[in-house]
């Protein structure tokens, strides 16, 4: 079955689980289509069970997929999923905010919170927070009208020594990270100067807030920031 007018469909039309693929090819989608194998990955599911859903998302209007292509948003599944981004953010700030939730807890309550609030709520959450551009991650929060600021930012790991910058985001997937990033001082709005890297791909070191630390790599690279000066 093809929808007639897709672009009609509001987001509470589609199943969470729907939902969920779609927020997760926007997520993904930065570099163009994106594979199933990396849907996969980002859901935790099986590739058969990702073949299946692509499918059942491409003809109800929502993705365009092409096999050994890859699945990308058609225009109305990018605003569904910008919907549900937005409501996940707009939660995860008001949990940091408001309910004194640690920032590293916060991702899979809105995972699961996202799905089922109503405009009305989504509204009153973003007053109640002063209309805020982005959750407790850095992440932009899209805007009613489904406008996306980017955030510019580049990889920590990419920068050299010398370089000072102050970090804009980081990522959310690893509650454990997070509460490691905070211990180091490495959180939204921190300012960072890169001392040195040690050489043969190692780690860096660091000045965050006067005190000298030192990550890896692969820590560095889920850390993004926007150089000063």
């Amino acid at each position: 079955m093809t929808v007639e007018h897709p672009d009609l469909l509001p987001a509470a039309a589609v199943t969470a689980a729907m939902q969920d693929y779609l927020k997760a090819v926007y997520r993904l989608q930065d570099a163009g289509p994106v594979t199933t194998q990396r849907i996969a990955e980002e859901l935790g599911v099986t590739g058969p069970s990702v073949t299946n859903m692509v499918k059942r998302l491409a003809e109800i209007g929502l993705l365009r997929h092409a096999p050994y292509h890859g699945a990308e948003l058609t225009p109305s599944g990018e605003r569904i999923a910008i919907e549900i981004t937005r409501h996940h953010r707009l939660i995860e700030r008001f949990l940091v905010e408001r309910l004194g939730f640690g920032w590293d807890e916060v991702h899979e309550e809105a995972d699961r919170l996202e799905h089922h609030i109503s405009e009305a709520l989504e509204a009153r959450l973003d007053a109640t927070l002063g209309h805020p551009e982005v959750d407790p991650h850095g992440d932009p929060i899209p805007s009613t009208e489904g406008m996306v600021v980017a955030v510019g930012a580049t990889r920590l790991a990419d920068h050299a020594a010398g370089d000072a910058v102050v970090v804009r985001r980081v990522s959310d997937r690893d509650p454990a990270q997070l509460r490691y990033l905070r211990e180091l001082g490495l959180i939204p709005g921190a300012v960072v100067e890169v001392m040195g890297i040690l050489p043969f791909d190692g780690p860096l070191r660091l000045r965050v807030g006067g005190v000298e630390q030192i990550i890896g790599r692969s820590l560095a690279n889920a850390v993004y920031v926007e150089r000063l000066g």
